[in-house]
């Protein structure tokens, strides 16, 4: 029997599993379609689409840097357990190396992981026959946990700038940022500092106007309910938007490895003559994600009712 577009569709529609894996599943069926489903579920692929709603809050970043260009993936699932798993090691690692292959991808600082699920998926991935998308359901059909790549970034270093990473252990928090003027060492240490204190900002330029409007708008809001004189709450707005600033802004903040400092009196004194922080980014695992509060046990044992 032929198999036909209009089958492979259908069969998708019904299972969630990859064209390629319903393909298969036809052809071994002879097109019957409860005999193509079956094979689907026996290898485990129709239930990865059930499993696509889960939270998957766990995970790693891959990444890979030459000083240039760099590369941030995160990849994700649902426990630290999967996440700590040779595979899925070795696969944000090849993920991550196929961003920073693919020219094509330009300069994205804010790369939605969805983009590169239409793309071939690296040779080194494991059992990795398809597109990116179709090897994240069948990672998700072979772990049992939701497999998500939630969002990438490439960098690529402006003129006389250059590209810095650090990893926090555990690959869990991993920042890249962009300076001119700066050694290796200060730059490893600023990036150190944006792990540790997630800053939003790289300067005050950098701030969106609706961000400093809403903070602007609560500061006043608190200074009218302190019931103080116009003049004096205007003033007290200035102090809370200074103090705000200090908090998100990277150059405002106190250094993390001499708080004595800021991040910007840091440059001054240990970069070269107009040494500056271009931009940064960091990715945290999790980070927005609302993790599902469950019982691991009571589903484990459930399951083996």
């Amino acid at each position: 029997m032929e198999i036909t577009t209009a089958l492979i569709k259908e069969l998708r529609e019904k299972t969630g599993a990859g064209i390629l894996d319903c393909k298969s599943a036809l052809t071994e069926a002879n097109g019957n379609m409860e005999e193509a489903e079956k094979i689907l579920r026996k290898k485990g692929l129709a239930a990865a689409a059930k499993k696509a709603g889960r939270a998957a809050a766990e995970g790693l970043v891959g990444y890979e840097v030459d000083g240039q260009t760099a590369a941030l993936v995160e990849l994700n699932c649902e426990t630290d357990f999967v996440a700590k798993t040779e595979d899925f090691g070795k696969a944000r690692q090849f993920l991550a190396n196929f961003v920073f292959a693919a020219s094509s991808l330009g300069d994205a600082p804010d790369g939605d992981g969805a983009v590169l699920h239409p793309m071939a998926a690296p040779s080194g991935l494991s059992g990795a026959t398809g597109t990116i998308g179709e090897w994240l359901q069948a990672a998700t059909a072979k772990t049992g946990e939701n497999t998500q790549l939630r969002r990438f970034a490439r960098l690529v270093a402006g003129k006389g700038a250059k590209i810095s990473l650090y990893a926090h252990p555990g690959d869990k928090t991993v920042v890249v940022i962009e300076t001119v003027g700066c050694d290796d060492v200060l730059a490893r240490d600023i990036a150190m500092h944006v792990a540790a204190l997630a800053p939003l900002y790289v300067n005050r330029d950098s701030v969106s106007p609706k961000a400093l409007a809403d903070e602007r708008e609560i500061a006043r809001a608190k200074a009218v309910a302190a019931g103080k004189p116009e003049a004096i709450a205007e003033k007290m707005v200035e102090g809370m938007i200074s103090k705000w600033f200090g908090e998100v802004v990277l150059v405002d903040q106190p250094f993390a490895k001499d708080d004595s400092k800021k991040v910007s009196q840091v440059v001054a004194e240990r970069g070269e003559k107009d040494a500056k922080i271009v931009r940064f980014v960091r990715f945290k695992v999790g980070e927005g994600v609302e993790k599902k509060q469950g019982d691991y046990a009571a589903e484990v044992s459930a399951l083996t009712k």
